[in-house]
């Protein structure tokens, strides 16, 4: 066997004993499915724009809204948050409520992990005090808000590059594949939503239920926008593409899909 033989061999070896391992730490089946109604912010990730939709013609124009929100631009560190602190955090109720420095010093440990990995029930952090994520934020929204991350991390998430690259029916159906299968493991998937190069929505969902039919695959989804009414994301099998409902920053139609915050070998 010749020295580039022997190299290629070993890199090979390597590369499966690498995915091996990572497989065997990263693809674990949670206890309990993520929940709407204590899993998620209790506060909206606002617009900044007041969105115009012209049927006709099927364009978006916008005007800036008066007064300014004062928390835009953050779905996808919110959507990131959320999975972190569903698969991260522990709340514990019967606890006593500690100050704010201690909940600030707990957020930032949470959102530090990568929402890519798992953690044990024991490695878990936990949140004294409170129930669930939404009682949570609902009682200390500003804490959240500093230290779930900065709106730039919406602009220059490490993903983004992949919208560039375009989209096929093809991948769009193995990514129903993935997103149902991290579903059905109690494993949220985050996604991108977004029409490139046109960027008529360029969005954060995170998925955590699916509904199958013969012609369909519909996603229940919380949508950073809207904290209080889960929404509906649907693949047809037949177009094999993925449709968005119209709402108050899109004006509806078939939008691309993938996934985001997810290991490389998965």
């Amino acid at each position: 066997m010749s020295r580039i033989e022997r190299l290629f061999s070993l890199t090979a070896l390597l590369t499966l004993l690498m995915a091996t391992g990572c497989a065997s730490k990263c693809v674990q089946q949670y206890p309990r499915a993520f929940d709407f109604k204590t899993d998620t912010f209790a506060y909206r990730n606002d617009l900044k724009w007041e969105y115009v939709f012209d049927d006709t013609t099927e364009k978006t124009s916008t005007r800036p809204r008066v007064p300014e929100p004062d928390y835009t631009h953050h779905c996808f560190p919110v959507a990131r948050s959320a999975r972190q602190f569903f698969q991260h955090a522990r709340f514990a109720p019967a606890l006593p409520v500690v100050d704010d420095e201690t909940y600030r010093q707990l957020i930032s440990e949470v959102v530090a992990r990568d929402p890519s990995e798992c953690t044990s029930e024991e490695k878990c952090i936990v949140i004294p005090g409170f129930a669930g994520l939404r009682e949570f934020s609902a009682a200390k929204p500003k804490l959240l808000q500093e230290e779930s991350g900065g709106a730039w991390q919406s602009y220059f998430q490490r993903g983004h590059w992949r919208m560039m690259v375009g989209f096929t029916g093809r991948h769009q159906e193995r990514e129903v594949v993935r997103l149902m299968k991290s579903i059905g493991a109690n494993r949220p998937p985050v996604v991108h939503i977004v029409k490139f190069p046109q960027l008529t929505i360029n969005h954060a969902l995170l998925l955590y239920a699916v509904e199958e039919t013969g012609a369909e695959v519909r996603f229940t989804t919380y949508d950073p926008y809207e904290p209080h009414v889960p929404q509906m994301l649907t693949f047809n099998r037949a177009t094999r593409e993925f449709r968005f409902p119209r709402n108050p920053y899109f004006i509806g139609g078939k939008v691309d899909i993938y996934e985001i915050y997810r290991a490389w070998h998965r």
